[in-house]
């Protein structure tokens, strides 16, 4: 027997659309969000470039050879010795943060889509225990 609501569609069909939606594109959907949210925290700390660059000086905008007395080269070869060695720091400290970051964010990742099939059964679960009369302990 098929009935009718007040929008014109049966509710069974409508169910399983949403459960087709969840099971098909909506998962595939979940995993271009989480990728796409990877690529564009890999881009944001640029840790290829920061390898690349790990010792480059930092924030020196006179890290070119330098004419005068050998106490101004030396003067100069130790600012630049010195420009690298914070530079390298730095750039090491944001490099562990950025792939922390990864990690945090593939391990996020990897749960939302292991809970995500069995999302559809939070409401059925709920019933279930509403009708045993379970009631949360901070209630």
């Amino acid at each position: 027997m098929v009935y009718y609501t007040v929008s014109g569609y049966n509710d069974d069909m409508f169910l399983v659309g949403i459960l087709s939606w969840w099971y098909g594109s909506g998962w595939a959907g979940r995993l271009l969000v989480i990728k796409t949210r990877l690529m564009q925290t890999s881009d944001y700390f640029s840790i290829g470039i920061l390898l690349g660059t790990l010792f480059a000086p930092y924030r020196q905008i006179s890290a070119g050879g330098v004419r005068g007395s050998m106490a101004a080269q030396l003067r100069a070869f130790g600012d630049r010795l010195i420009s690298r060695i914070i530079g390298a720091f730095l750039r090491t400290g944001l490099i562990i943060f950025g792939i922390v970051a990864l990690c945090v964010q593939v391990i996020w990742g990897a749960i939302v889509m292991a809970v995500w099939p069995f999302v559809p059964l939070f409401p059925l679960c709920g019933v279930i225990l509403w009708s045993i009369g379970w009631v949360p302990s901070w209630v």
